[in-house]
């Protein structure tokens, strides 16, 4: 009998301490891979900070919510968000090499470089067996855009890549030897990654502009459990229309809530009889923000907030929706919401650029709609609504995502390839 494959997951937080969308597709795909497949086994590794979990004396370890005994919590206070750097090597060190001892893993795959920093990288590689491969899933643009990954001027335009002068002008208070120390320290850690994966082809072009190297990026796309039925359409009385929108998401600035909410008030004042569904939590917002989407929100008869939700609300919530919105001001990557919405068959109205037009074809999939431009969507979203037969032939042409156990094929697919014996690949970023 053959030895199990035995796998570390790295994850920047739990999705049921914090449910973004890279947290929620690291453990479903740790999940699927470990449940489905015969042979198999490891451990869920979720870094949280002061904010999520107190100190317990003499460990970072502590056990994760959910009651699985393969998945474990990490706390990781000491991280510097512009160098990516995790300043508690030696807390970490200590830590992960007892770890790596007893696990002995053959794939170590980080989804994302926060909280466990770039220094990470180099101590597992020290740390663990010399057969074990090292695997990078670059969820966004924080590698190559030290704004918070936005790809995102501070005036709001889309920002084509890093350039030391365009950079400085975002961030005036960083020297140039600052961006400079960012992109070598990124650059070496990358380096001794096997195998870099993108969920997009859009991210993976970005990485290529920036100085990456195309052959060293694998693009795999993201999926979502598909095991439950698609919701049911809502009825419709006789002449009715489908003219509920529904936005699902951090209710923040860049996932392009006050663009919606302008679009819907304008709606309003041409007599558009329509609404819109807002679903989402406003943790961790500046008070700026919160008083604009406040008067957004007020602005905009036809539009509600109904607040955060869990994985187990959204059928009921998608269940009222007829189009789901995606307005985000950004590129965004692969959004899970765009594959949710699919999956329950709901066409989708998104950005025009990114890996969410990437996601949704046009005329197919639903519509897309000029990035960061109220009036614009408020033109698609009119006609959204006032062409009945255009939602009927969206419904009957999308295309519905793949499932979990598809992403997790493809992953062990990878992970077996690269254990198997091979010429070294080439360096991750060009020099």
């Amino acid at each position: 009998m053959s030895s199990p494959l035995r796998i570390l997951v790295l994850a920047h937080n739990h999705p049921d301490l914090q449910p973004g969308g890279t947290e929620v597709v690291a453990r479903n795909l740790f999940r699927s891979i470990c449940d489905g497949t015969p042979g198999v086994d490891g451990l869920f590794l979720a870094a949280v900070t002061a904010s999520l979990r107190d100190a317990k004396p003499g460990t970072l370890l502590q056990g994760a919510p959910g009651g699985h005994a393969d998945e474990a919590l990490i706390r990781l206070p000491h991280f510097d968000r512009f160098f990516l750097s995790q300043i508690d090597t030696h807390g970490l060190a200590a830590t992960l090499g007892p770890l790596l001892e007893r696990l002995r893993p053959d794939i170590i795959h980080i989804h994302h470089p926060l909280q466990f920093g770039v220094e990470t990288i180099a101590l597992l590689r020290r740390l663990a067996p010399r057969r074990a491969k090292l695997v990078l899933t670059l969820h966004d643009y924080f590698a190559i855009c030290p704004r918070e990954g936005q790809l995102l001027t501070t005036e709001g335009r889309l920002c084509p890549g890093p350039a030391l002068d365009a950079c400085r002008r975002c961030l005036p208070d960083r020297s140039g030897t600052d961006f400079m120390l960012r992109q070598i320290s990124l650059q070496d850690a990358c380096n001794s990654i096997d195998a870099l994966l993108a969920p997009s082809q859009f991210l993976k072009d970005r990485f290529v502009a920036a100085g990456w190297d195309a052959r060293r990026i694998s693009v795999l796309p993201n999926a979502v459990p598909t095991h439950s039925r698609p919701v049911a359409h809502r009825p419709l009385a006789s002449g009715g229309r489908r003219d509920r929108f529904a936005f699902f998401g951090h209710i923040n600035r860049f996932k392009g809530s006050l663009v919606a909410l302008d679009a819907s008030a304008r709606l309003s004042k041409t007599g558009v009889a329509h609404k819109l569904s807002l679903h989402g939590g406003t943790a961790y917002q500046p008070e700026a923000f919160l008083a604009e989407f406040s008067a957004a929100l007020a602005a905009a008869p036809a539009a509600r907030h109904h607040g955060a939700y869990t994985a187990a609300d959204l059928p009921a919530r998608m269940g009222a929706a007829d189009w789901v919105v995606v307005p985000s001001i950004w590129y965004e990557n692969a959004p899970l919401v765009i594959l949710e919405a699919l999956h329950h068959r709901r066409p989708v109205i998104c950005g025009d650029a990114g890996g969410m037009a990437e996601l949704v074809r046009p005329g197919l999939d639903g519509l897309h709609a000029p990035i960061g431009d109220p009036e614009g969507w408020a033109e698609v979203m009119e006609r959204a609504a006032n062409e009945p037969d255009l939602w009927h032939s969206l419904v009957n042409s999308l295309q519905a995502p793949s499932g979990m156990d598809v992403m997790a094929a493809a992953h062990l697919d990878l992970y077996r390839r690269l254990l198997r014996p091979g010429p070294a690949l080439p360096a991750a970023v060009a020099a």
